[in-house]
């Protein structure tokens, strides 16, 4: 499965510190991440990202459109919520996009270590 990793600026130290406490769980999937999240992860983690565009340049859309596509089946993406982002619109768009196809979204340490949780119980349901 495709699992797309995202952090805003503040927020970035806490998704690679969860990252690194999942990476046995996320190095069995193929991994996408916005520009500098995905090259923190991949210099701070061992886990191997794909990195898109950064979110302000249009990375958040090629997740989005991942998603539409049905290559990415879940979405960590640690938001700052009291801070206004210049792309704002594309953060919901990719956030209604989730809800539409009914792909996981975890907005922070708690939903996504439920999420991962949740992926694991499936996937032994169906070994």
């Amino acid at each position: 499965m495709q699992i797309a990793l995202i952090a805003h600026d503040d927020e970035k130290d806490d998704l690679v510190a969860w990252a690194t406490d999942y990476a046995e769980f996320l190095g069995d999937h193929d991994l996408i991440a916005t520009g500098t999240t995905g090259g923190r992860l991949n210099d701070e983690t061992p886990l191997s990202v794909t990195r898109m565009a950064s979110g302000p340049l249009g990375g958040d859309v090629q997740i989005g459109s991942a998603v539409v596509t049905g290559d990415c089946g879940a979405v960590v993406f640690f938001r700052d919520p009291l801070t206004a982002q210049p792309h704002e619109p594309d953060i919901s768009a990719l956030m209604r996009i989730c809800d539409v196809r009914g792909v996981p979204l975890a907005t922070n340490r708690a939903t996504a270590t439920a999420v991962v949780d949740g992926l694991e119980a499936a996937a032994e349901r169906t070994n």
